[in-house]
């Protein structure tokens, strides 16, 4: 079954997204990416040293990968903006993932201004996807703002604790246009399974690969679940029953 993904201007055949935070060597970044097929990747601009980028992280990322920089670190909107625009005038592109942070103890993200600098930077021609808490309304005014996707948490970050937003994400998934993107939490490859097979785009994973003792392995499993989640949700989910239902009918079956 063909079923291409376009975001951003960009085709994707793949809906896995992945990081590059907390690999115990950045030599193994590439390995991930080539394992999970992913053909986004998101990158801190903090990490990056714009002056040598050749000697960090972006040299691990292979030509032809979407760059996905992230504002890690911004606490407010226009930190967030600032960030945007080094990035672009770094040469990463003009695809942005919107981060912003005041909460240092569960890093929840402050939905008021990232829809501030998601209205800023989408008017400037970047394709803003921001990262937030599973909120209708505060999504709503994302889309509204001209957000390319909207990211919203299944945990917090880098706790591998799973889709403990759900029923929120249900909704969201019922309620907004763009593409729905789960980012944060997700521990397991049945968990990002669960989150395709509920209609999510793509999702995005870093410490449930980082941590794991084989990440390129592990990268390799969460791709075979992404994938299979989706074609689970385009073959159409059978039917819940509160009841049990045969298979086959028994009516005349010993008469």
């Amino acid at each position: 079954m063909e079923d291409v993904f376009v975001i951003g201007g960009v085709e994707l055949s793949s809906r896995l997204f992945v990081g590059t935070g907390k690999f115990g060597r950045e030599s193994l970044i590439s390995d991930v990416i080539h394992c999970s097929g992913s053909q986004v990747v998101t990158v801190a601009l903090r990490r990056v040293n714009l002056q040598s980028p050749q000697n960090q992280v972006i040299a691990s990322i292979p030509k032809g990968v979407q760059l996905l920089p992230n504002t890690s670190g911004a606490r407010n909107a226009l930190e967030a903006i600032r960030i945007a625009r080094l990035a672009k005038e770094a040469g990463l592109g003009n695809w942005i993932k919107i981060e912003v942070i005041p909460d240092q103890t569960y890093l929840l993200p402050d939905n008021e201004e990232t829809i501030k600098a998601t209205a800023i930077l989408a008017k400037e021609g970047f394709h803003v996807f921001p990262y937030m808490n599973p909120d209708l309304i505060a999504a709503q005014r994302m889309q509204e703002a001209g957000a390319a996707a909207v990211m919203p948490l299944g945990a917090p970050i880098g706790s591998n604790r799973g889709l403990q937003t759900k029923e929120m994400i249900r909704i969201l998934l019922e309620e907004i246009e763009v593409p729905i993107i789960v980012d944060a939490g997700i521990g397991k490859p049945s968990e990002a399974a669960d989150a395709m097979e509920m209609g999510a785009a793509a999702v995005l994973v870093n410490t449930a690969i980082a941590s794991a003792k084989h990440p390129a392995l592990m990268a390799e499993a969460f791709a075979s679940a992404v994938h299979a989640g989706r074609l689970a949700y385009c073959s159409g989910l059978g039917m819940v029953r509160e009841t049990a239902s045969a298979s086959s009918p028994l009516t005349g079956f010993l008469g």
